[in-house]
């Protein structure tokens, strides 16, 4: 393995640590598939990465330039797909690993898409909407060489939202000349928008935790659930859950956590949020420090935040039974080591949280034709695909005796490589 460091690109990335744990995810796999070295050499870095300034003029009548980011892994699939995140942290190292794992996750799923990724590294918190539009249609100006529907296809993500697409799709539009809604997914539904994509990625996740209690011999009504981050993906993950008897008794979000061993009642819950208030100070549970929600003795935990939230500091006070993964990278290689030593089910990124990137295939699918489908035939068609691959996950898993993230990583890989070897290196 240490050849294989020549691999990493620091000199562009820098000493990013998600990206860094990205390749060093992508060297497991290629040392236990025995990849081609070559084809190896290519996957290791993104095929394109763009950094833009993008000044705006704040309310206060000032300017500021923020710094944007646009990164496409691979395009040898089809066009490359992947969400646009507003967070303070973003940088070209956090985009360029989660635009790899979308390269994956879209190869798993068997969709016609490579991975990209995008941000501006910004608080949307402190952003007033007329400064975030201002901001996301310039960025969009900065990127229009790169994106296309058959080129590149933005989404929602951390930080953004159906509006946020909604402005990208009529600054795309504007220069183009012609409405084009297949320039984005997760945009509103009376602007070509897919019925279910805002819940897809929560209910995908759903999907396989079901799949997985079924691996166990648990039924749902003897469950119980903690989910770390309460934004779309979380929020649904719990709605979906408890609608099935799952008892969800931790939840957190950027501001706090809260316990209730008896059960949250999620929808008195949405509620509470949706009146202004903070999560922290819902009646019916108890505040607690967040670092103690990852431990809470539970059958499902649900990493649904940030990345790198289960390291090697906390993988062995974990007391679930089943990992699934709804943020992407939320567990780092030091941690897999410990909890691959542990009975602990765990249902990887990649797999666990497909359902968003698969509807916005439908969604990007139905507005190329204008033929648009209703939600039950979403629903369906999500279901269909995520147990199909979960079912192909845990089959590998078991016929190589390897971790499901191993697996699923292997699926992907394997499939892109043979793409790329099929299609050779120009010129």
């Amino acid at each position: 393995m240490e050849a294989n460091h020549k691999h990493l690109p620091r000199p562009v990335y820098g000493d990013s640590p998600i990206f860094q744990m990205a390749v060093l995810q992508l060297l497991s796999v290629a040392e236990l598939i025995d990849l081609d070295q070559n084809i190896l050499e290519r996957l290791s870095k993104p095929k394109r990465a763009m950094i833009a300034s993008v000044p705006i003029r704040m309310d206060n009548g000032k300017t500021h330039t923020f710094i944007g980011y646009r990164v496409q892994h691979s395009l040898t699939s089809g066009p490359s797909k992947g969400g646009m995140r507003y967070h303070p942290n973003v940088d070209l190292g956090e985009v360029a690993a989660l635009a790899m794992w979308m390269t994956w996750k879209c190869a798993l799923m068997n969709l016609p898409f490579g991975g990209a990724k995008g941000g501006i590294a910004c608080d949307p918190e402190k952003l007033s909407m007329e400064e975030k539009e201002r901001m996301t249609r310039r960025f969009t100006e900065e990127i229009l060489p790169i994106i296309g529907p058959r080129m590149d296809v933005p989404a929602p993500d951390l930080g953004t939202d159906e509006q946020t697409m909604a402005w990208i799709m009529d600054t795309y539009s504007m220069s183009v000349g012609y409405a084009c809604p297949e320039i984005v997914t997760g945009k509103p539904i009376e602007l070509g928008g897919c019925i279910g994509r805002r819940e897809a990625t929560g209910r995908g996740v759903v999907y396989c935790i079901m799949q997985a209690l079924a691996e166990i011999d648990v039924q749902p009504g003897n469950a119980t659930a903690v989910v770390q981050g309460f934004g779309n993906v979380g929020a649904v993950t719990c709605q979906e859950l408890a609608t099935r008897g799952v008892k969800i008794i931790g939840v957190s979000d950027r501001w706090g956590a809260i316990a209730n061993p008896l059960g949250i009642d999620v929808s008195a819950l949405n509620k509470h949020i949706a009146a202004g208030k903070l999560l922290k100070d819902f009646p019916g549970a108890r505040a607690i420090d967040a670092n103690e929600l990852l431990t809470l003795e539970c059958t499902v935990l649900v990493p649904a935040a940030l990345e790198r939230q289960i390291t090697e500091k906390n993988a062995s006070k974990l007391r679930c039974r089943i990992l699934a993964e709804a943020a992407n990278g939320p567990t780092t290689p030091d941690a897999d080591k410990i909890l691959n030593q542990s009975d602990i089910f765990i249902i990887p990124d990649v797999l666990c949280n497909a359902g968003g990137v698969t509807v916005s295939y439908f969604e990007w699918v139905q507005d190329m034709q204008q033929f648009f489908w209703d939600e039950s035939q979403v629903n369906q068609k999500l279901e269909q695909l995520m147990l199909k691959a979960f079912q192909q996950v845990r089959a590998c898993a078991k016929e190589m005796n390897i971790p499901m993230r191993m697996a699923a990583l292997s699926l992907g890989v394997r499939k892109v490589a043979k793409e790329k070897k099929r299609r050779g290196l120009y010129p």
